[in-house]
């Protein structure tokens, strides 16, 4: 029997976290306000105007494996607008070949695990057959590990990596590859639980799981146009440019959030916020060690984006060996860049040591890297050159960071948490965000004694 009066909800923050846990509640009979400070929803996967393009602050791809992410898509209305590949297809370009740029190709068959990436690997010209088959030893062996064991949490991915003989350029051309741009850190900074969690889930569970998604119209049209929509054919109160200010506890236990102008009443509030603002915004007594929030680090990532009067690249994206760039994507269509020309976008993960650096140093860093990567791009005109910095673009998958990552509950009633920060299991990734706002939807209606199973759980 439904309550004569809704119960309130207010969700404190509009990123990905935030919109899910707000679509989850409605959905459920709250009646929901979502506040965030940005004038836009997206969280840190957003877009923004530059003359005539439309830009993405960085660039982002998902997985077939990351199946609530693909649940927002689809609860968006966005699903073809992200389209996966067809099947797993990664070129990768080594400059730094003693005969010459050579290219080869991270692909998977139809086969069962492993097998789907063993021809691949078997002819992968960036590593030599010895370290082909300690590739094939090492895999068997991150197979048996589990990711949630609190024992890999305090050991680096390196150094397990070299228990296995793994040698600095299979890590390199193999382990650093995919880990640096879904963990955001090097193997030697990385959770050894969370590199297992990533190589596990993505390239041993199913065949297709590292199949590469990626938006073909700007984020902010996933994130926050289509989110906005979804919010409000939901029933979602959203308010943008409201920050938070305070969150405090009624007399009769209710909570009461206070933004400019107002005064927010309600018996759920979820919290999704980045860490540090969570911890300045948390009553006391909500976390036993409120302080372990700041221990949670933060890594940036740098994007380099570069408009060419003529087309240079012939491929979606590629990645880079032998090469200070990582990851570059062609960004025309989805940034609605007209004319001959090609506007590319280089995604640079664990970007400490550039973070800072001038446009004008980065400029001339990497427009000669991208010749070489690129004969093309030799004799090609540069129409526009800029760049975007994201300084804590993720949490700091450090060995250790495991035991500070908190639940969704806390020890307020009523009170939970969200963000891709918290104990999802995984990474810093739209899927852990997506996740996040899941499990405090969840525990904060089985609070309520709305017992609910929330889509994933559906699917298994």
């Amino acid at each position: 029997m439904n309550d004569a009066q809704p119960k309130r909800a207010v969700v404190i923050g509009g990123g990905l976290a935030g919109i899910t846990a707000a679509l989850e509640l409605a959905d459920a009979g709250l009646a929901v306000t979502l506040v965030e400070g940005r004038p836009r929803l997206g969280g840190l996967a957003f877009s923004f105007r530059r003359g005539e393009l439309t830009v993405d602050n960085g660039q982002h791809v998902y997985l077939r494996c990351c199946t609530a992410y693909r649940w927002f898509l689809d609860r968006v209305g966005g699903a073809e607008l992200a389209p996966v590949q067809a099947k797993l297809d990664v070129p990768v370009l080594d400059v730094a070949h003693p005969r010459g740029p050579r290219l080869g190709r991270l692909r998977r068959d139809a086969l069962p695990v492993p097998l789907h990436l063993a021809r691949s690997l078997a002819t992968y010209p960036h590593l030599s057959l010895a370290e082909r088959a300690l590739v094939g030893r090492a895999a068997l062996a991150l197979k048996k590990l589990d990711p949630a064991d609190p024992a890999l949490d305090g050991v680096d991915f390196a150094t397990w990596l070299s228990r296995y003989g793994q040698s600095g350029r299979t890590i390199e051309a193999l382990w650093d590859l995919v880990g640096v741009a879904t963990l955001n850190a090097t193997a030697p900074h990385a959770s050894l639980g969370l590199a297992a969690m990533v190589f596990k889930t993505g390239l041993l569970s199913e065949p297709g799981a590292a199949d590469i998604g990626w938006a073909r119209v700007p984020l902010g049209e996933l994130h926050d146009t289509l989110a906005r929509k979804a919010l409000d054919a939901a029933g979602v109160r959203t308010e943008t440019r409201t920050k938070a200010e305070a969150i405090s506890r009624t007399a009769s236990g209710s909570w009461q959030v206070e933004v400019a102008g107002e005064t927010l009443d309600a018996e759920v509030v979820v919290l999704a916020v980045p860490q540090k603002e969570t911890h300045d915004l948390l009553p006391d007594g909500a976390l036993e060690e409120p302080g372990r929030l700041l221990g949670i680090g933060t890594a940036p990532i740098l994007n380099v984006h570069v408009v060419y009067d003529r087309k240079v690249l012939r491929q979606p994206f590629f990645a880079a060996l032998g090469s200070p760039v990582q990851w570059v994507f062609d960004r025309t269509d989805s940034s609605g860049l007209k004319g001959q020309g090609q506007y590319l976008a280089i995604s640079q993960s664990a970007a400490q040591d550039e973070i800072e650096l001038p446009v004008a140093e980065l400029r001339a860093r990497y427009l000669p890297e991208l010749e070489k990567l690129l004969p093309a791009a030799r004799g090609a005109e540069i129409l526009d050159f800029f760049v975007t910095r994201e300084r804590t673009a993720t949490f700091a998958p450090t060995p250790g960071v495991g035991r500070l990552r908190p639940s969704a509950r806390t020890r307020a009633d009523g009170l939970y948490l969200a963000g891709a920060w918290t104990a999802t299991g995984w990474p810093a990734t739209m899927e852990g965000a997506v996740r996040s706002g899941f499990s405090a939807a969840g525990a904060a209606l089985s609070t309520l004694g709305r017992p609910h199973v929330h889509p994933l759980q559906e699917a298994a």
